[in-house]
């Protein structure tokens, strides 16, 4: 783990724009550095650094490192980046964007570091809300737009506390050592990483190892791929759960398609009613895993519960608008079973839905092919459009067709529409007033679902 660089350094990020490595640098620009980074497009975060202080290029290019000492890069930037080309020849000092997180983080304590495979962002998002509404002023670095926080994704403060987002999917959270670790579930992910789930455990359980800073680990005991990590811990362990006996408990769960709502307990005893006006179980299970931690931290009972009744979330994380009487969701999950806990939460509205997604990776869609399977069964109507690949090498056989023939078996409803532009016409053609659609994917499909919305509010009722 490397220290923060001296106060001087000239630090240039590349892919600056990218949700995790924006929120590094954001905290760098808090702290007083020298900021600099390029990205492919302009967005709503390159914008916003450059009004914080940061000088942002719309390409990548060595011209963009004059005056550079220290290059930020995450897993994403392929080493044949330009800039990352010129920044190795000239010897420049090239850094990982986990390590500089790792190095903020450890200027804190208490520092609490969400690991998961789904709901790693709501639940930091969520100990970040109620420590703010706590007084406790928590620095927040976070791998989405806050809701909360006028849709920002890092902060620092002067108080003692940080949340942090820790991303597993590519090993780097052994760089990151938090006083506190929520491991929220854990299942097969990231395979073009990780062999299979075994690999994802014994990488996390080494991580923690590693972190002599480590006091105590929270983990969700419904969920078997995290329940697994604690005869392998070395630290205390409080458990939380909604179905199974545990440490903290919600008690008496129920969620629909807007709230949620539970009894929370701890060793038995209720503690406060907690309302969440967030949709579906899955949220239920994260704003648990945020008061568990809340708990520990000394939170009151009563101050949870007030500030879950007003947590808001993420942008892009069941996101909802209205447009000519269809709801369109927007859900930046990609993992089957997000999905699935997706379109659970979204049945519960009653509306026939349709289901919009791009799947992500020849790897994923190969180990996880059966669980897309069943994914979409919630959905009256599937559509899905070509594979990202990521860079990955295709892998015979395995291709989007594939894919939509694999759900169709299972019997629902599967069309299958290769120029991811020509979705809008279905949609137009298809839903109704009443209905429902969500979408799954990145940012690309999210700007199709707001040009969805606007020809919608633009054009009335196409039926």
């Amino acid at each position: 783990m490397i220290a923060l660089p001296a106060p001087s350094t000239r630090v240039h990020l590349i892919g600056i724009g990218g949700i995790g490595v924006s929120g590094v640098a954001f905290a760098l620009l808090a702290r007083g550095y020298r900021v600099s980074g390029s990205d492919v497009r302009e967005s709503q975060l390159t914008l916003r650094l450059r009004e914080a202080g940061a000088t942002v290029t719309i390409g990548h290019t060595p011209d963009n490192l004059a005056e550079t000492d220290l290059v930020v890069v995450s897993t994403a930037i392929p080493e044949g980046n330009p800039e990352l080309v010129a920044a190795r020849a000239r010897g420049l000092e090239v850094r990982h964007r986990s390590e500089l997180l790792g190095a903020l983080v450890a200027a804190h304590d208490p520092a609490i570091g969400v690991i998961g495979t789904h709901g790693k962002g709501t639940t930091s998002a969520a100990i970040s809300w109620i420590l703010e509404r706590a007084g406790r002023r928590p620095s927040f670095i976070i791998g989405g737009l806050l809701e909360n926080f006028a849709k920002i994704n890092a902060r620092l403060t002067d108080a003692a506390a940080l949340v942090a987002e820790v991303d597993e999917s590519d090993g780097s959270l052994r760089n990151v050592r938090p006083t506190i670790a929520v491991v929220n579930n854990l299942e097969a992910d990231h395979l073009n990483y990780y062999e299979n789930l075994q690999h994802v455990q014994r990488t996390v359980v080494q991580a923690l190892a590693d972190n002599p800073r480590l006091e105590r680990v929270f983990i969700n005991a419904d969920d078997p791929g995290a329940r697994a990590l604690i005869p392998e811990l070395g630290v205390p362990v409080t458990t939380f759960a909604r179905l199974t006996e545990a440490d903290v408990t919600a008690r008496d769960a129920r969620a629909d398609f807007t709230a949620g709502r539970f009894e929370l307990a701890r060793a038995g005893e209720r503690l406060a009613a907690i309302d969440v006006g967030l949709p579906g179980l899955h949220n239920l299970d994260n704003a648990l895993a945020a008061a568990a931690v809340a708990l520990e931290l000394g939170i009151e009972p009563a101050a949870i519960a007030e500030a879950l009744a007003s947590f808001r979330g993420l942008e892009n994380r069941f996101t909802v608008v209205e447009a000519a009487g269809r709801l369109i969701v927007k859900d930046y999950i990609s993992h089957p079973t997000g999905i699935r806990r997706v379109l659970e939460a979204a049945a519960t509205s009653g509306r026939k839905t349709t289901a919009v997604f791009k799947p992500y990776r020849f790897t994923m869609v190969n180990y996880l092919q059966d669980d897309y399977a069943e994914a979409f069964h919630d959905a009256d109507h599937t559509i899905i459009t070509d594979l990202y690949p990521a860079g990955e090498v295709p892998i015979p056989g395995i291709d989007t067709a594939y894919l939509c023939d694999k759900i169709r078996a299972r019997g629902p409803r599967v069309t299958y529409v290769p120029e991811m532009e020509a979705i809008v016409d279905v949609l137009m053609r298809e839903v109704g007033p009443g209905e429902q659609v969500v979408f799954f994917g990145g940012d690309d499909l999210f700007r199709l679902a707001d040009r969805y919305a606007a020809l919608l509010t633009a054009g009335g009722d196409p039926s």
